[in-house]
């Protein structure tokens, strides 16, 4: 009886603790709202300069999230070639590299710069390494998610896409396998770039 008492009283004591511990911690801190507009972002660039996403408010908007050791990978030079073709008339491919599935971009952003220059002459604008899921997830993609016809669907995979209008929304959401190029992309970059940025 004696050694029963004990035992409760040890837990009595654990409870106490325990209740101790969570009242000096406190409650969970409310995380901060997302901004209404993309173009409230600031992200930094592949060089680690603050960029605002306002630089581009009355662009047509291609944001891509990248690796470099994936099978999507050769989506770089489709990307590069729908840049360079549609560039002039206000067009942007923005790639965000990530590192969250497979560990298929392990390299820092430097080197990450390197290989996407190098192996395929890429010439439209790099953002430093982020995560687009997960428990560090970065509020820019929080935003593109909860903006798109599937908010509810975390990110798939490497080379996701959201096509964004000259007004900063998400007017077309394409799986990461689906090429860049592809008819219906293609379709409706053009049908976008015809679109006139609301006053």
């Amino acid at each position: 009886m004696k050694g029963v008492l004990m035992s409760l009283s040890f837990i009595a004591v654990g409870s106490v603790i325990a209740i101790a511990t969570a009242s000096h911690q406190g409650p969970n801190p409310t995380p901060a709202p997302l901004p209404k507009s993309l173009y409230d972002f600031k992200v930094p660039n592949i060089d680690g300069h603050p960029t605002k996403l306002s630089k581009y408010k009355g662009k047509v908007l291609l944001i891509v999230n990248v690796a470099s050791l994936c099978g999507n990978t050769p989506q770089y030079a489709r990307l590069e070639k729908i840049y360079a073709k549609y560039h002039k008339q206000g067009f942007e491919v923005l790639g965000f590299p990530e590192n969250d599935f497979m560990n298929q971009e392990p390299g820092d952003n430097q080197q990450i710069k390197a290989f996407c220059t190098s192996t395929y002459h890429v010439t439209f604008p790099m953002f430093a390494k982020l995560d687009v899921k997960g428990p560090d997830e970065a509020p820019l993609y929080q935003w593109l998610i909860a903006h798109s016809d599937t908010p509810q669907r975390p990110i798939q995979w490497n080379f996701e896409k959201f096509l964004i209008d000259r007004n900063g929304n998400v007017v077309m959401r394409i799986d990461p396998g689906h090429l860049p190029d592809s008819k219906d992309v293609i379709s409706m970059i053009k049908k976008t770039l015809a679109e006139k940025a609301t006053p």
